[in-house]
Formats: C-alpha cells, sequence, structure tokens
C-alpha cells in the first residue's frame, strides 16, 4: 500500500514507534528512524528492518529537545529518499509527580519533547509535502490528550497541546490532500508504562503483574492493555490514499477508557 514512500517516525527505536516503524516498512515504506539507546543496537534495528522488508532505512540523531537539530532531521528524509510522505511524532517522556514537586526541569523536558518537537517536525515538514501535494502526518497523543491523569500534569498539558496543534495544522493544509491526525492510546505495556507498574508495586508491597493489573483495570473496561500492534495499525490505515477525509481526529484505541 505505501511501497516508494518514505516515513519519519521520532521514537522508533523502540516501544509504540519501532511496532509503527516495522509496520510501515511491511508495507513497503523506506524509513527515517528517530529515538535513543545504544548505537550498535540502533544499527541493528535498522538493518533488521532493512532486511526484513526490502526497504531503505537511515538513522538519525536528532535531539528533539533541541530546535535547531530537528530541520536536519526532515531534510535526511528528504535527500536520502526524494520527498518524505509521512511523518509520525511518537516520541515522548514522562515524569510522574503531585505538581507541588514536580521539577521544573522535568516539566521543560516533557514539553520540549512531547509537545514542541512535534510542532518543530511539522514546520519542516509541511513545504516538501505541499510542493508535492500529498502527506500523512500523525502525532501519537494519549488518552491523556482527552482527560486527565492525576500527577502527570506536564504529560497531560503536552498530550493536550498535541491534539489542538493537529487539529490547528489541519486547518491549514486540508486543501493540500495532507491529513494531520492523532492517535490517542490507553495504557500501552510499553518501558515508559513499566516503570509506573513498578512504583505502583513498590509503593503497594505487590508484585509486578499484580500491579498490572491493577493498573489497567483502573481505566480500561476491557481488562487488557492496548497492544502496540494496534496501535501501529491504525497509523498505517490512516496513512492510506482512502483515509483523505479523515483529517483533524483524535482517534482513541483505549479498552473503553472513555466510555467509563
Amino acid at each position: 500500500m505505501l511501497k516508494g514512500k518514505s516515513a519519519v517516525v521520532t521514537g522508533a527505536t523502540s516501544g509504540i514507534g519501532l511496532v509503527i516503524a516495522k509496520a510501515l516498512a511491511a508495507e513497503g515504506c523506506n524509513l527515517v528512524f528517530n529515538g535513543l539507546g545504544d548505537s550498535q543496537e540502533i544499527e541493528n534495528l535498522r538493518r533488521g528492518i532493512a532486511e526484513d522488508f526490502a526497504v531503505k532505512s537511515i538513522y538519525h540523531g536528532a535531539d528533539l529537545r533541541k530546535p535547531e537539530d530537528i530541520p536536519a532531521l526532515i531534510e535526511a528524509a528528504e535527500e536520502a529518499f526524494g520527498r518524505l510522505d509521512i511523518l509520525i511524532n511518537n516520541a515522548g517522556i514522562q515524569h510522574v509527580s503531585p505538581i507541588e514537586t514536580f521539577p521544573s526541569e522535568r516539566w521543560d523536558a516533557i514539553i520540549a519533547t512531547n509537545l514542541s518537537a512535534a510542532f518543530y517536525t511539522i514546520r519542516a515538514a509541511l513545504p516538501g509535502m505541499k510542493r508535492q501535494g500529498w502527506g500523512r502526518i500523525i502525532n501519537i497523543a494519549s488518552v491523556n490528550g482527552l482527560v486527565a491523569s492525576i500527577h502527570k500534569t506536564a504529560y497531560v498539558a503536552a498530550k493536550h497541546g498535541i491534539l489542538g496543534l493537529t487539529r490547528a495544522v489541519t486547518l491549514e493544509i486540508a486543501e493540500f490532500d495532507i491529513t494531520c491526525n492523532a492517535i490517542c492510546p490507553g495504557f500501552v505495556r510499553t518501558p515508559l508504562i513499566e516503570r509506573q507498574i513498578e512504583t505502583r508495586a513498590a509503593d503497594h508491597g505487590i508484585s509486578i503483574e499484580a500491579a498490572a493489573v491493577e493498573h489497567v483495570e483502573e481505566k480500561h473496561p476491557s481488562k487488557k492493555f492496548v497492544t502496540t500492534d494496534e496501535v501501529a495499525a491504525l497509523a498505517v490505515f490512516l496513512c492510506g490514499e482512502h483515509t483523505a477525509s479523515i483529517n483533524g481526529a483524535a482517534l482513541p484505541v483505549d479498552g473503553g477508557w472513555l466510555a467509563w
């Protein structure tokens, strides 16, 4: 479906971002990876996906906390593949703390990584997408872009901001056959959520698995974690030609969280 197209995926070295990258590659999409991790492990991932799916892939180490680094990330895709068709803004970090003890530096880092980086990648990507008359932008938000959770002020603020950014961008690009949508997952058992489970286990004096059950049952009527494959499948769907009229949407994948 996406053979010959190219994508930038941020936060693509683990978790949701990695699974989205693999799902795009499975459809024939060339990739620019961005994310943190050991350089050799990243190279192994990059090479493995390129070989497994017979696509081209490169890694770019732009620090998304630094706006001046971000244009080069987009340029890398345009130089390597001739164009950038798909932008997946997935990179994200988390810190959990009551607001009165929430460290200022963690607020700044979360807003920079989870919100501002998406603004800068979109700003850099849009000129090329407009010239070619086609593009797909997908922002990985969160159910916390639609409802709040306790002790997550920076994360909730950033994810609400991502939804506002998504909608505002949509109004500017809708006539160019470019879409900008947000996916809002509930709890996905990524390293970010795993750390919250570990904290719950320690605080309550229970096992990791018991804490995981408590964690998911608290919010998901399904009593199941959302899988990375479910999020990736929606992302691939939104990249298709037949989704041109889905624009500015905030699409929950949340196990029924918002139905409570």
